[in-house]
């Protein structure tokens, strides 16, 4: 590639083109007429696919290589830019790898856009369980030996499907998981939206793009400095075609991508480039100094900081320090009620709070000021605990769950004849719904799976607790929806 072509960013160019005096009779509507509109919003440098600014699907100018440059960068087969969030790329790479009606293996805790891809192309779903970490009641890694067991049970499978790093920022051992799958010819898709910050520093787990996944799904916006909905897909391998991977995302995307989104990738990209490895220098250390500052806590505890380490967390393969959940387990407030805390009398919004747990994201872009302000309010109110005497709560305020049965597959239950239930009589029924908590979107239950006592005890738990939890049919915590038993019978 001839490195001169893309010594421009994409930004560069879109405002070369604002600034020219080409008359837009074309789309979008707002015809970049900011004497009318405004300067709030991006209107000069939010085109659609005209000369000389290619087309992302079927790109062979610009965004071509743009793409490529990120190609040769992360050593991938083919990256991707998409602009529809992770989604759309996970959605791709599953129709990509997988036949109508195959089998797909999952980890249980992958997000919804994954199950909502089993159900589209009506494919059977056989379940990981990760490994559950008790001492924060999260779930930790899958098991190499839980990838094993299952692929040699399922010989027919054709796509296995991980999240690593979870939410919480637990990895799972991918390059042998990797291996295990490639010893069958079954290709491992791995769900890395949260770690694309793991390509640019030795100080994070390494990127499963160089760990031998044959498709990984990153989402910039997550943790990287790049607006909302942008995200990275990644080939690797040849168990998927590049043609095919490409098909797909035609279809699961925009036919209308954003070139504001699009100039945001390229610029995350080149910052982090040029600029990257002093950013993750500065990032790391506040990271160990807000880790070392921790060891102050008393009441609060924080995942794999300050005195807890991943020692005491012994089925976690690798942790994203750049995670922090901070469990307020046994002094008396719930996640919510921190996460209150925290944004009423500190000015600190967390990104998730659920349970006796509570999120902290962080990112290159946090300043020295703000992991200082987030260190002070967590040391003032741990200091407050001490009149609380909180008991031991157990676990079921958390996301932890145990395999619910399956009883059909989701397309089966989703299109068969439905009736609204009451939650408390419908213990031994199979639901009909997804029922989920968001953030993060893992789904604590799905259609034709079997509802048991213990995840009736579970949803009340974490609605008592504050969580937010969300079904298809919106009737919790009333009702949830139902198969009529006579139709699974059949």
């Amino acid at each position: 590639m001839d490195k001169n072509t893309t010594q421009h960013s994409l930004l560069d160019r879109l405002k070369a083109h604002a600034a020219s005096e080409s008359i837009p009779m074309h789309m979008p509507g707002h015809k970049r007429n900011t004497a009318l509109l405004g300067t709030d919003l991006p209107y000069n440098i939010d085109i659609t696919e005209i000369d000389g600014f290619d087309n992302l699907h079927g790109a062979s100018g610009i965004l071509n290589e743009y793409m490529e440059e990120i190609t040769e960068f992360y050593g991938t087969e083919r990256s991707f830019y998409l602009v529809n969030g992770s989604t759309c790329g996970i959605l791709a790479g599953i129709r990509a790898a997988t036949k109508r009606g195959g089998k797909i293996a999952i980890g249980r805790n992958c997000h919804k856009s994954v199950y909502h891809a089993i159900e589209l192309f009506g494919l059977e779903a056989v379940y990981l369980m990760p490994e559950m970490d008790e001492a924060f009641g999260i779930h930790g890694g899958i098991s190499t030996a839980s990838i094993a067991d299952t692929l040699k049970k399922n010989p027919d499978t054709q796509l296995v499907v991980l999240t690593s790093p979870t939410y919480e920022g637990v990895v799972s051992d991918i390059a042998t998981i990797a291996e295990i799958c490639h010893a069958q010819g079954i290709p491992l898709m791995v769900d890395e939206a949260h770690g694309s910050h793991f390509n640019y520093s030795e100080h994070f787990p390494t990127s499963a793009t160089a760990l031998g996944a044959d498709i990984v799904i990153q989402s910039l916006h997550k943790t990287l400095p790049s607006l909302t909905m942008t995200s990275l897909a990644h080939l690797t391998g040849d168990l998927i075609r590049p043609e095919e991977l490409a098909r797909q995302l035609a279809i699961f995307e925009s036919s209308s991508p954003s070139y504001v989104l699009m100039a945001s990738i390229d610029r995350c990209f080149r910052l982090l480039r040029d600029e990257g490895e002093q950013l993750f220098e500065n990032y790391n250390k506040r990271l160990t100094d807000f880790s070392e500052k921790m060891e102050q806590l008393q009441h609060l505890k924080v995942l794999c900081h300050g005195n807890d380490s991943s020692a005491a967390h012994p089925n976690f393969f690798d942790f994203d320090q750049g995670k922090i959940l901070i469990a307020a387990q046994g002094t008396g407030l719930t996640g919510q009620k921190l996460s209150e805390m925290l944004r009423s009398e500190y000015h600190i919004e967390m990104e998730m709070a659920y349970g006796d747990h509570a999120l902290a994201m962080t990112s290159v872009c946090d300043t020295d000021a703000a992991m200082d302000a987030l260190v002070d309010a967590l040391l003032a109110i741990d200091g407050t605990l001490d009149s609380l005497n909180g008991e031991h709560s157990p676990n079921d305020g958390t996301l932890f769950f145990a395999l619910p049965e399956k009883q059909c597959e989701i397309w089966q239950a989703l299109e068969s004849e439905k009736v609204d239930f009451p939650i408390e009589n419908a213990i031994g029924q199979t639901a009909a719904e997804y029922v989920w908590a968001y953030p993060p979107g893992i789904p604590l239950l799905v259609p034709g799976e079997w509802i048991r006592d213990g995840f009736v005890r579970q949803i009340h738990t974490l609605l008592e607790k504050g969580t937010k939890v969300y079904s298809n049919a919106d009737g919790l915590p009333k009702n949830i929806r139902i198969m009529r038993q006579e139709i699974l019978a059949q």
